[in-house]
Parts: structure tokens; sequence; C-alpha cells
């Protein structure tokens, strides 16, 4: 395999942290010729030093860049991440930026890299057709990164041509799981943040336990796989061994297997289609001894059933989703709402927010802050 080249965008968060242990490992197969980070400066710094990649690039512009790391090209302001793919042009582009921010990154990356490895559910959910008919159009593969679509992926491979009948995603269930629908609503911050099985940022982690990721992981294996709603489930899966299965029309089901290491389908998505050893320990099946299934319960957990319900209304409805829980989850982390706040912020804001076609990358922006204004507002009014 030859020596790719590659943007990591949100190189300080979980994905990009472990994609650069697999660079590190693999210095012969990868290099990271462009890295790109929001605010997180002393992180960056650190990680220009180790890989000195062709091109940085901050949102947020620090107060001066040190003398030995100006070796490289240095982009700053909140378009960063699209004008240092634009200056690096490197074969692969990591896209995980969280929420709607990666969708331009997303969108540019389709234009000048080979191939986008996405980590960024927010770009399909939002971008939907749009992205993927780009991506079509100029002939260009969006590799799976999250853990579940990677798994729907690779059994896909063995799918050889045969129909499929339904689409399985599997939920951890967060760390509220097992809780009361009276306790969930006073929750806090460090209750919602304990996942028991994954170490994720603070905004997927929140996601995690309103099941809204999942809801969001629906929509986005809609895209990726041209499957419909009615033939995507969710069973709730507490030991994130099965990380998502295919059923076929005669019944059998195929799953991906593996320990909850996100370098597992970070490295899939890097070599495709070779995979790559990355120190896991093998599943011990005599250890583990069983593995349990539930069906999500969405009186408790209704954020699932309303990205159903936008995937169905489509055009800007899964935007204005989208956007509504990003207002809603960074008020609760900021301690403005109760965590049962969040779904109704949700649910308000889809009540009166208008759906509309989505033409344009534009009509995406456009939708996206007319639901963060109304769901502000509607926390404002709470606060």
């Amino acid at each position: 395999m030859e020596k790719r080249t590659m943007a990591v965008l949100g190189a300080t968060g979980s994905i990009g942290t472990q994609a650069l242990d697999l660079v590190r490992r693999y210095p012969d197969r990868f290099e990271a010729s462009c890295l790109v980070a929001h605010s997180s400066a002393e992180k960056l710094f650190a990680l220009v030093r180790e890989f000195r990649p062709r091109v940085a690039a901050l949102a947020v512009e620090p107060e001066a860049v040190p003398e030995d790391l100006r070796f490289c090209e240095w982009i700053f302001g909140p378009d960063c991440a699209v004008r240092a793919l634009e200056a690096a042009r490197p074969m692969d582009a990591l896209c995980a930026i969280v929420g709607i921010a990666g969708l331009d990154a997303v969108w540019t990356a389709l234009d000048v890299c080979e191939r986008v490895l996405l980590a960024n559910k927010e770009a399909l959910v939002a971008g939907g057709d749009l992205v993927t008919r780009k991506a079509r159009r100029l002939n260009k593969p969006m590799l799976p990164v999250d853990s579940e679509h990677s798994a729907i992926f690779q059994c896909l491979q063995a799918r050889q041509d045969n129909p499929v009948r339904r689409l399985i995603l599997t939920a951890s269930g967060g760390a509220l799981r097992t809780w009361r629908a009276e306790d969930m609503r006073a929750a806090t911050v460090r209750d919602v943040l304990q996942h028991p099985t994954w170490r994720m940022g603070g905004k997927i982690t929140v996601d995690c336990a309103t099941m809204l990721n999942k809801g969001l992981e629906v929509i986005e294996a809609h895209h990726l796989f041209a499957m419909p709603p009615e033939k995507i489930d969710v069973v709730v899966h507490p030991q994130s061994v099965i990380h998502s299965m295919i059923e076929f029309e005669d019944g059998a089901v195929l799953g991906q297997m593996a320990r909850p290491d996100m370098r597992g389908p970070i490295g899939y998505a890097m070599a495709y289609p070779e995979r790559l050893p990355y120190g896991a320990e093998p599943l011990d099946f005599a250890r583990l001894g069983t593995m349990t299934f539930e069906a999500p319960d969405t009186r408790r957990f209704p954020c699932l059933s309303m990205a159903y319900e936008a995937l169905r209304a489509g055009g800007s409805a899964p935007v204005a989703l989208n956007g509504a829980n990003e207002a809603a989850v960074a008020a609760f982390l900021r301690g403005q709402i109760s965590f049962g706040r969040i779904a109704e912020v949700i649910a308000e804001t889809m009540s009166v927010c208008p759906a509309r076609a989505v033409a344009a990358i534009g009509d995406v922006h456009d939708a996206d802050a007319e639901a963060r204004a109304i769901a502000q507002n509607i926390i404002r009014r709470d606060s």
C-alpha cells in the first residue's frame, strides 16, 4: 500500500487522537500532512511538533505560534478546516469535527481529497442527499468511522449482491440506561458523562444518554446505505461487543464483533480494504459469558422516535432536529437547563420550525440557524 497523506480534522479530540495513534504506529503507511483543531492550541502545538504537518489550523487563533512551529503553514478562523484542506490537498480526510460545524469540511474534502473517512455523522444528518449525491457524482468513497456504520459496512462486504432485509444498529444505552424516568430528569452533567463502555467527547456522550446519538446514526445509515427508515432497527446491547448487524431475506444475520475500541473502525477506514493490528486484546468469550439485548424504551428516550420522525419528514426536518439538539446539549453542559429539558426543547423547536425543501448547502445552514434561534429562545425563556 502506498503511503497516504491524511488530514485529521478534530486532531485533539477523541477520534483524532486515536487516529494519530495509528499514524504513529504505521509511519511507513500514513503521513499526517494536515492537522486541524478548534481551540486546544497547546495540544495541537504538541502534535505539530511530533507529526510535522505541512498545514496546521485552529478555529480560535492563539496569541502566538511558537517559533519552532513556524515551519508549516498556519491557518486560523471559523473556516480554517476548509482552507486547510484546500491548502494541503491530502489524499484522505478524517472528518471528526463534532456537529454541523463539520459539514463544510466534508463538502470541501469531497472536492480536494481522494477519500473521506467520515466520523462526523451530522454532515449526513444535515447534508443528507446533497452530500451523498456529490460523493456519487465525483466517485469519491465515504468510508464510515462510527463503530456502528463501520460494522454494517464490514458486514456488507459479505453480501455478494444478496438483498438485505434490515440493518440493526446496536446501542449501549448510555449512562442512564437503567434510570427511572423521574430520576433521569434531574441527572447531572457528571452523571450523564459516565458512559459505561466508550470514552468520547462531552456532546456525543450526552447524545448517547438521550439516545439522540442513535437517532442521528439511523439517519446517517439511511444515507450511507440507501436504506429506508422502516428497514433500520435499533437494539440496546449494553456490553457493546456486537457493533451492529445486517439481516438477509432468508433470516441469516451477520454481525461485527470486537472490544469497544475506536481504533478498530478508524484503522479499517484508514487502511481499507486492509486491516491494521493495533494491539487490541482478543475477545475472550468464556470470560464475556453473556451478551444481552433489549428494545429501546422510547418513553424514557423520546429523542430516538423524534429522529425517525425527522427522517420520514425529510427536507429540513433533520437539520432542525440536529440544530435544536446541539443548542440544547450545549445549554445542559453549561448548566442552563436540566437533562430532562433536552428532549423537550428539541420537540418544541420541531413543532414550530417549518419544514422546507433543501436544494443547496446554503439551505442547510439557513435551516440550522433558524432551529438554533428557536431553541435558544426556548432556553432563555426557561432560564
